[in-house]
């Protein structure tokens, strides 16, 4: 099966949108095969500002329909407590909000950007995801990650190259409870590094309430010339700034 193939079978579809490559290449797909589509970005804390916004310009520049809807995943004790399955209960929230949405709508399938480079064993979002019976068509017609990004280009979607991302509530280890303050202290660290021409990065914090950077070895060069700057602005957050040697 391919993407055309699969929207002739399932012309009418609701989309559960990030603004990433994945679900962009998804959307963008699912209107040049005339399907009727409405994309749903989900704001909550977990969300950098930057991702809502990147939403916003790919919606317009494809012409789809795009509705934001919030999401207070930290009123949700199972996923603020941060167990190893944290994503599942944030998944179970996020999603049931979607489809409360989109059935209003008059919407009956839900899709989501899952490609088939992504290890589903390995997630437990995927385990929610089963549940609430939402489709992923990138991988059932077995599109991994490169060729979305390679696709993407062709199709001209300036999110064909954009770095793969992950929620603020990554960069908190395990077991660690989530604050809002936690989440607004890395996406202005986070932010920081990205103005200063940083990318494909993570500001990581430890339990004692340090920072742990995590970038690719093409930049460390960049870091080590930058060190001073970079100290003042992130120790304003916090204890200490430590580098991960084991480079991404």
């Amino acid at each position: 099966m391919d993407l055309n193939q699969f929207f002739r079978e399932n012309n009418k579809v609701a989309v559960a949108f990030s603004g990433g490559v994945d679900s962009s290449y998804l959307l963008y797909a699912a209107v040049k095969a005339g399907a009727q589509v409405t994309a749903y970005y989900v704001n909550a804390a977990f969300q950098p500002q930057f991702e809502l916004d990147d939403a916003i310009r790919l919606a317009a520049e494809v012409g789809a329909e795009m509705k934001v809807l919030e999401a207070d995943v930290l009123s949700c004790e199972d996923v603020v407590k941060n167990p190893s399955n944290r994503c599942y209960y944030c998944k179970q929230q996020v999603f049931g909000n979607i489809w409360k949405e989109a059935r209003a709508d008059g919407y009956s399938v839900l899709l989501d950007g899952t490609n088939a480079s992504d290890d589903v064993a390995d997630r437990p979002g995927m385990k929610a995801l089963k549940e609430l019976t939402v489709k992923s068509p990138l991988r059932e017609c077995g599109l991994t990650k490169a060729m979305v990004r390679e696709l993407s280009k062709e199709a001209g979607l300036f999110t064909w190259d954009k770095p793969s991302y992950a929620c603020l509530a990554t960069r908190i280890p395990a077991g660690t409870r989530i604050t809002r303050e936690a989440l607004e202290i890395t996406e202005k660290a986070e932010g920081f590094m990205a103005a200063k021409g940083y990318s494909d990065f993570r500001i990581r914090m430890t339990t004692d309430g340090s920072a742990k950077i995590q970038l690719k070895e093409a930049q460390l060069s960049k870091l080590m010339a930058e060190r001073e700057d970079i100290l003042k602005e992130l120790k304003k957050y916090y204890k200490a700034v430590t580098l991960d040697l084991e480079v991404r």
